[in-house]
């Protein structure tokens, strides 16, 4: 089944419809919210599994500020 199509996706799944590293979704999980880092994405646990919810991906990728240049994040990247 096609990722664009799926309402719940795995970590892999979800690590690819973001764009981002397996590592940086369970480093996420473990963290949270840090004040000086990236929002972690919401997940949900069914039993023993960690999924996503597509919906919530989204919300939360437009969430996220977006930046016209590296100065507006207020730090050294």
């Amino acid at each position: 089944m096609n990722t664009q199509s799926k309402k719940v996706l795995s970590e892999i799944e979800t690590a690819e419809y973001i764009g981002m590293s397996r590592s940086f979704l369970r480093q996420s999980r473990m963290e949270g919210n840090r004040a000086s880092g990236t929002p972690a994405p919401p997940f949900v646990k069914i039993g023993r599994s960690v999924r996503y919810i597509k919906d919530d991906l989204d919300n939360w990728l437009n969430s996220l500020q977006k930046l016209e240049h590296l100065s507006q994040c207020g730090g050294t990247h």
